[in-house]
């Protein structure tokens, strides 16, 4: 005799309650120490908040009780990652105060560092993203080129990380003999190291999958919140200072050629010489974002290349630095610059003496973060360290 088995079908209700999960804060893995609160209901993120201050240093106070060169090196620890470009920026503002023009070979010498610290910071923020995402080769071949550059900045100024060496009416120093000859040695065997990048992340299918889609700006919500750099470019806004900010700080590039690393009808500048767009990508997204680093430390090898040249034909020196002993003119002056994570700006009021009476910073990365609530809402748990990282923020910066 069979036996007939019967199923029976039970229908109920899953239910799920929403949990704050609190992501950081921890360095690395949070770029800094961020705490990202997060309203989860099962694996969707329904809302995040970010938590700051773990950093704060009082960095603008201590530079209303300095004289400007004094406060230069508190610059270098806002973006630790881009020293260099925070000194340019605080020194450049001074200066505008100042009405201080520096020499033909000094403005030459602040494109190649400035450049020079693009692609390392740059590479930072390549490297970090392949970890965030679980793919540690990256990583290792980032920091690898990295550190050649470190080198070379060893050799001018003699710090590898905080540097103090763009200052007022100049830099401390000019480029040792034979410093010029290994950077463009570096350059040469950088480029095709470059098209390495593309292959272990650019055009990887399992990276595509993680970030091509994810985490969408649109150029409206970009330019409401203020995002700046990459983020906004990534998302398809034509705006870079080096070319669109004001006078004081564009006539640095005077004479440079480049073009915006931007996408102009689903091409970007120079397109047949890049991988292409992959069709899963979406303007806007965390791809995009990575995407327009990657072509931008392409674009900074040839500015750098273009630098070199002029600084040889340029006579003179590379400026002796200001030694600012008595006092400051009496006003004020704001200027911002193309730091590689966005536009940073420094202000600066001056009572006549010599230690400014008032010194604000305007931090790049402030602005992109804040597009995170939106950003991240209804996505899922495992897809917020792809577009936190495609940020690539530095906390030091923030909270100063």
């Amino acid at each position: 005799m069979s036996t007939v088995e019967k199923t029976q079908i039970v229908e109920f209700d899953v239910r799920t309650d929403e949990m704050l999960v609190n992501m950081g804060p921890q360095h690395p893995s949070t770029h800094g120490v961020l705490r990202l609160v997060l309203r989860t209901d099962g694996e969707i993120v329904s809302e995040v908040t970010p938590h700051l201050g773990y950093l704060h240093r009082c960095a603008e106070k201590i530079g209303e009780n300095l004289t400007p060169r004094q406060w230069s090196p508190y610059t270098d620890r806002m973006d630790y990652l881009a020293g260099m470009s925070m000194n340019l920026g605080w020194s450049l503002c001074v200066e505008k105060l100042m009405n201080l023009h520096v020499t033909e070979k000094a403005r030459h010498l602040r494109v190649i560092i400035a450049e020079m610290q693009r692609i390392a910071s740059h590479l930072v923020g390549m490297g970090v993203y392949g970890l965030d995402l679980g793919s540690f080769s990256p990583f290792l071949y980032a920091f690898r080129e990295r550190e050649k550059i470190l080198d070379l900045f060893e050799e001018v100024c003699g710090a590898r990380l905080t540097y103090s060496y763009l200052t007022v009416g100049g830099a401390t120093a000019d480029f040792p003999p034979g410093w010029l000859e290994k950077c463009e040695s570096f350059l040469e065997q950088f480029l095709p190291v470059i098209d390495e990048y593309h292959a272990l992340l650019t055009t990887n299918a399992i990276f595509i999958k993680r970030c091509a889609g994810i985490g969408v700006i649109s150029r409206e919500m970009a330019i409401s919140y203020g995002c700046t750099g990459p983020v906004l470019r990534g998302s398809g806004v034509d705006m870079d200072l080096r070319r669109d900010g004001e006078e004081w700080y564009t006539n640095m590039y005077d004479g440079y050629a480049f073009e915006v690393i931007v996408e102009k009808d689903g091409h970007y500048p120079n397109d047949h010489t890049y991988p292409a767009v992959p069709p899963e990508a979406i303007l806007g997204d965390s791809w995009h974002r990575f995407y327009v680093r990657m072509l931008e430390v392409r674009q900074a090898v040839d500015l750098v290349h273009q630098a070199i040249d002029c600084y040889r034909k340029a006579e003179g020196s590379c400026g002796d630095p200001v030694k600012i002993t008595e006092k400051l003119p009496k006003g004020e002056a704001y200027l911002e610059t193309e730091a590689p994570r966005g536009q940073m700006g420094f202000y600066v009021v001056s009572d006549g003496s010599a230690i400014p009476w008032r010194v604000k910073a305007r931090s790049s990365c402030f602005c992109n973060l804040s597009v995170t609530s939106d950003l991240c809402r209804n996505t899922l748990i495992a897809d917020i360290p792809a577009i936190i990282g495609s940020l690539d923020i530095v906390m030091g910066e923030i909270d100063r």
